[in-house]
């Protein structure tokens, strides 16, 4: 039996609204500035700039994390995480058999352009 999903809704009301974009990861180290174990991630977008993201990518060790291309939300207000404020939301699922909010990366199969737009 499937589980039911949300309601129906179309690309200009959802993903249409959102600035989703391809980055590359440049700077990685774990920060202890937050709640809970996060990596303070420096990540380059091509024509928008570079972003700083914090994230609970920690499962993941840190060499893996540097050079590794991700998709993040590039228009989501900055969120306070305890003392410090990332820029971007950088997108993840649930870490196979890890802590509940431990995330890997939503990553391109591919080597892609930096700043490239999902669709």
């Amino acid at each position: 039996m499937s589980k039911e999903t949300k309601t129906l809704t179309s690309f200009e009301e959802s993903l249409g609204l959102l600035e989703i974009r391809l980055g590359k990861i440049i700077a990685a180290e774990l920060c202890t500035q937050t709640a809970k174990p996060t990596y303070k991630m420096t990540i380059d977008f091509g024509k928008f700039g570079q972003k700083t993201s914090y994230g609970r990518f920690t499962m993941h060790p840190l060499e893996e994390v540097i050079g590794r291309q991700v998709l993040a939300v590039l228009n989501f207000p900055p969120r306070p995480m305890g003392e410090v404020v990332s820029e971007v939301l950088v997108l993840g699922v649930q870490y196979p058999k890890a802590d509940s909010g431990e995330a890997t990366f939503v990553s391109p199969v591919a080597t892609a352009k930096i700043g490239s737009k999902v669709f």
